[in-house]
């Protein structure tokens, strides 16, 4: 007999050898064609003979019968074989029981128990021991609990089991001989049996096939399990049956259906500022998620953005603003008949009552359980967050926002590319904003983005200005444009906002508006500078901006030379870009017109100024902090004619060794050895850890590329704060991000990325684009603290 794997039994007739022996000389009597075929030796050369003489080395037959533990006994010994030379074999050895004469007395020459010949049974010692290990494992297979086991007939009745088939109420102790329709409800029962009965018939096996079971007793939600099923069967001989492993997924499935519902409740509640709105998505969510119906009752005064009643003290009035499926009445009405298990949790936040969530089930369904309270009650928790924060923003919305200092970045960062500092004097020292900003940008492979900028005039409309631009600049910025192109976007932006300031001249002039704020013309500067640590250059574009200081570790102060384009809203030029090296080490110096124009004096002399203050300044050595106020020193904020900005960035690199690329074609095979090279370059920076991971990202960016894109693909690795890997291709068509459906095959790639990595995104170069993604370092152990 062979089993499932094509090896024969070690007891199967046609593998198994035999040989009739003398049980008196030991002189072998008879020889199977079993034994001819093991050891290459006809019966002419064995029979007649002594048994030892089939041993390798003769002189072991003592050792060999030392093995003996009585009239029927097994051992292990080694033969002679004709082609090989030996071979080691196990055998059984059987005494004949050859009767006796009348009377009861023994044949002549016959043992103590009447056997004058033996039967010796052997078979390879690598055969037997397969076949010891195989039972060995299928014994403890069904010895173990943590999968439970059932073997099935071919008629599917249940022949063996290692544990409890179904492990709640309503199921016999003794299953044996039982169908699955004996014991479930009959849609279950049907749907498990279909599959059963195809892998019997395919001989195709079924892996991680989940399904609700119920038994026949139970009309709740039941256990959700999962099979793996596949066929049993023999070489040449028909099915004998199909065992199925199987697991309760139970406790899983309701913990990732509690999740699911958690994530899209805060979904939900991320998606507006609206009280009103806010309510509503979040009943569409618990319905059908939790309950046939809900309904959300929130307070008038939360509704009209004011303080919530305390806790404590009696809710005020509530209006019911979200309701969603058959609700039984309006708020505090009780369920009635057809809603029978309704259950509330309240909505607080900051120690006040917000109003109330409430949902029902009927009765086509179980009672609600202590997990879905505690699930109501999470999402209640999250649910008054969002409400009491769209009620904050209903009341500041009401209200003249300032616009502050917080406008701007904080004055020093540090990242892997450049450390900045920064100095900001405002004209307006009373509200501590003006019309300039600054701003650092961290980019996508350790890049990093220096802005300045100028808004033309001054006061709270500057202020205002000032504030949109900079956002402009921060969201262009994450779609990592060329300097040029965000510069050409943010005229577009200014060019938009002046037609929004002057208004339609066909409509007739607001007299209110023409006395409190006038309109007038938006106009700015702006510098956009993009640092490659990598590469160690740095692209820059100006919008009638003046260029950036360069202090280069020779001691020397240069300006960049750049042909700036027209200020920001002036349009129909273009602005050119300027790419120049910076050497390891160099400080960068960017700033605003007020700092070298001051009270009227001539430009050039103003940055020839400058330069000579930043050599003074001992800018390559001292603390970027100290640089700025010597600097800046003498300027008096408040008294100025504009507002001054000074950002200074010493720039950092990122070593050869602390980067790797390649170059793959468009092959589908390309994709193994990029993951042999990733996995080979992180060995040798000793990120072992980040293997998994980066591997997962790889396989999944590369395969895009090669699909979608065609080669060549470029992939780099960069050690630099965190791992960042790339993959460039010749396309320029973005990827996205989108949820794929439980019957699609792919989608899920980029998914598949985000989850494994800080950040991830895309960026267009000249010959297509790049997808990138960060992942962090390990964390390593603190000192004294166990592994």
């Amino acid at each position: 007999m062979r089993g499932a794997d094509g090896y024969q039994s070690p007891f199967a007739a046609e593998s198994t050898a035999g040989a009739l022996v003398d049980a008196a000389d030991g002189t072998v009597l008879g020889w199977t064609a079993a034994a001819r075929d093991m050891l290459g030796i006809d019966a002419a050369e064995v029979c007649g003979r002594p048994a030892r003489d089939l041993l390798a080395d003769p002189s072991q037959w003592p050792a060999v019968l030392a093995q003996r533990d009585g009239p029927a006994w097994i051992g292990r010994a080694t033969l002679r074989h004709g082609d090989l030379g030996e071979l080691e074999v196990d055998f059984r050895v059987l005494p004949l029981d050859d009767g006796g004469l009348p009377g009861g007395q023994p044949l002549p020459g016959a043992g103590p128990a009447g056997a004058r010949r033996m039967i010796v049974l052997g078979a390879p010692t690598s055969l037997v021991t397969k076949w010891r290990q195989d039972h060995a494992f299928t014994q403890e297979l069904f010895l173990q609990n943590r999968i439970g086991l059932a073997v099935f007939d071919d008629d599917l009745r249940l022949l063996r089991t290692n544990s409890h088939l179904l492990p709640y109420g309503g199921v016999p102790e003794d299953l044996t001989g039982f169908r699955m329709e004996d014991l479930l409800q009959p849609e279950d029962a049907h749907s498990i049996n279909e599959h059963l009965r195809d892998v019997l018939r395919t001989g195709v096996p079924r892996f991680g096939l989940e399904t609700r079971v119920r038994t026949l007793d139970d009309f709740g939600d039941g256990r959700v399990m999962m099979f793996t099923a596949f066929r049993l069967q023999e070489s040449g001989q028909p099915p004998l049956g199909v065992t199925i492993a199987f697991t309760d997924m139970t406790d899983f499935d309701r913990a990732r259906r509690r999740l699911e519902v958690l994530h899209r409740s805060t979904v939900a509640l991320g998606g507006s500022l609206s009280v009103t709105r806010i309510t509503e998505d979040l009943a569409g969510v618990l319905v059908p998620s939790l309950a046939d119906a809900a309904a959300i009752d929130i307070t008038t005064a939360v509704l009209s953005g004011e303080e919530p009643a305390p806790e404590h003290d009696r809710p005020g009035a509530l209006r019911r603003t979200a309701t969603a499926g058959d609700v039984p009445g309006p708020p505090g009405a009780d369920a009635g008949p057809q809603a029978r298990a309704p259950i509330s949790a309240p909505l607080r936040a900051g120690g006040g009552h917000l109003g109330t969530v409430t949902v029902w089930r009927g009765p086509q369904r179980p009672p609600f359980d202590e997990e879905n309270r505690s699930l109501l009650q999470e999402i209640a928790s999250r649910a008054a967050l969002a409400v009491d924060n769209a009620r904050r923003y209903t009341r500041e919305h009401r209200a003249a926002v300032s616009l502050q200092r917080s406008l701007l970045p904080p004055a020093a960062s540090d990242t892997v590319a450049a450390q900045t500092d920064s100095i900001y004097l405002p004209t307006d020292a009373a509200s501590g904003v003006g019309g300039d900003w600054f701003d650092v940008i961290p980019l996508s492979s350790a890049r990093v983005a220096f802005v300045v900028g100028d808004v033309v005039g001054h006061g709270l409309q500057a202020t205002a200005t000032m504030g949109r631009l900079r956002t402009a600049v921060r969201a262009l910025a994450d779609l990592d444009v060329d300097p040029e192109e965000l510069l050409l976007h943010l005229d577009d932006l200014v060019s938009q906002l002046t037609v929004e300031a002057l208004g339609d001249p066909d409509e007739p002039e607001d007299p209110d508006r023409r006395e409190h704020s006038p309109p007038e013309a938006v106009g700015a500067t702006c510098l956009y500078a993009v640092y490659d640590p990598v590469s160690r250059t740095c692209v820059l574009a100006s919008a009638g901006h003046p260029p950036p200081a360069v202090a280069r570790p020779d001691g020397s102060v240069e300006y960049v030379e750049l042909n700036p384009g027209p200020p920001l809203g002036v349009g129909g030029l273009p602005f050119e870009p300027v790419e120049f090296q910076v050497e390891r080490g160099s400080v960068l110096a960017l700033f605003t017109d007020g700092l070298v124009d001051g009270g009227g004096a001539d430009l050039d002399e103003g940055m020839a100024d400058l330069r000579t203050r930043l050599l003074k300044a001992d800018v390559l050595r001292r603390p970027l902090k100290d640089v700025g106020r010597d600097v800046t020193a003498g300027l008096a904020p408040g008294r100025l004619p504009d507002d001054v900005t000074l950002l200074l960035a010493r720039t950092r690199t990122v070593e050869p060794q602390d980067t790797a690329s390649w170059q793959l074609a468009a092959d589908p095979q390309e994709v193994a050895r990029a993951r042999q090279l990733v996995a080979g370059q992180l060995a040798r920076w000793g990120l072992d850890e980040m293997v998994f991971a980066t591997e997962l990202v790889v396989s999944e960016l590369v395969t895009n590329a090669v699909r979608y894109a065609g080669g060549p693909v470029g992939l780099r690795l960069i050690r630099a704060g965190v791992l960042i890997c790339e993959v460039s291709d010749p396309s320029s068509t973005q990827p996205r991000m989108r949820r794929a459906l439980a019957t699609e095959e792919g989608g899920r790639g980029l998914f598949l990325v985000a989850q494994v990595s800080s950040r991830w995104g895309s960026r267009y170069t000249r010959s297509g684009k790049t997808i990138w993604s960060e992942q962090p370092f390990p964390e390593e152990p603190a000192p004294g603290r166990a592994l």
